[in-house]
């Protein structure tokens, strides 16, 4: 499948969506958020790749939401009823937060690889991936709020797991900018490489990395992390072990097993594609 707001490709078992509008600094327009939907649900739903890719092209990762596009479609209608246009804006709104959801939602983990600007939406979206890297240029900034409004797409929701939340407090109310080198201390990136090209090597490397081992083990271990970060320690425990009731003794587990003491590397089946009786478009 073709997309218009980014590029998409497979290769090594790792899906690489590299947003392609570098004149328009990789703003998220309207196809955007149905795409990047699309995208990530037929990559849970295929089970073909093990890892996926985010990254960018030009001067910026993204300048977030596209404001020219979503005004007119947000601003018409204002003569109609304040309560239906509010309940009109909270599924605008919700529609909008499930573009985000689905790469938090893919069974694969999901690396991030940022250069120059993380703006507004951008942010949101990188919130809800694995893993962040980024080059030495990189920023961020929660541009919502220098606009008059508040960030409703996952950042203040996402963000606060991440890196502390009296800095996410900050950068919330202030608009103001953190750059790579902080955002590295503070935890929301793993790493900070000298040039987009650097960053990239190494980010597809890791991909491969991850990609080499046991898909069954890596989509339990995402399952897992997420659950574990929305509920206590004691249902967390009480997940994992009602998961390995059932996932413990897996060909993975064998093949694994036997490469080792063959001094091989492990060669895993890929997971079996979604059966799409419930066809989800994001």
């Amino acid at each position: 499948m073709s997309y218009s707001t980014f590029d998409f490709s497979v290769a090594d078992d790792v899906a690489h969506v590299r947003l392609n509008r570098p004149g328009e600094l990789n703003t998220m327009t309207m196809p955007f958020w149905q795409e990047i939907a699309d995208v990530f649900t037929a990559i849970d739903r295929d089970g073909a790749a093990r890892v996926a890719v985010i990254s960018s092209t030009g001067r910026h990762f993204t300048a977030g939401l596209d404001l020219k596009a979503f005004g007119g479609a947000i601003f018409t209608d204002q003569d109609q009823d304040r309560g239906r246009l509010g309940e009109r804006m909270r599924r605008t709104v919700l529609e909008m937060q499930e573009s985000f959801n689905a790469i938090e939602r893919c069974r694969v983990p999901v690396l991030a690889a940022i250069q120059g600007g993380c703006i507004g939406g951008g942010v949101d979206m990188i919130s809800a991936c694995d893993m962040r890297y980024c080059s030495a240029d990189a920023w961020f900034c929660i541009q919502e709020i220098n606009i008059g409004m508040t960030a409703d797409v996952g950042t203040l929701q996402r963000l606060p797991h991440l890196m502390p939340s009296g800095l996410v407090r900050e950068l919330a109310y202030s608009g103001r900018r953190l750059p790579a080198e902080r955002a590295k201390s503070c935890g929301l990136v793993n790493e900070v490489y000298a040039d987009q090209a650097t960053m990239l090597e190494a980010v597809m490397a890791l991909a491969r990395e991850i990609a080499s081992k046991s898909p069954l083990a890596v989509s339990g271990t995402k399952e897992m992390l997420n659950y574990t970060r929305d509920h206590s320690v004691a249902d967390a425990l009480n997940h994992i072990a009602t998961w390995q009731a059932g996932m413990f003794f897996t060909e993975d587990l064998m093949e694994q097993m036997q490469a080792n003491l063959e001094k091989r590397p492990a060669r895993f089946k890929p997971l079996l594609p979604s059966t799409g009786y419930v066809r989800r478009r994001g």
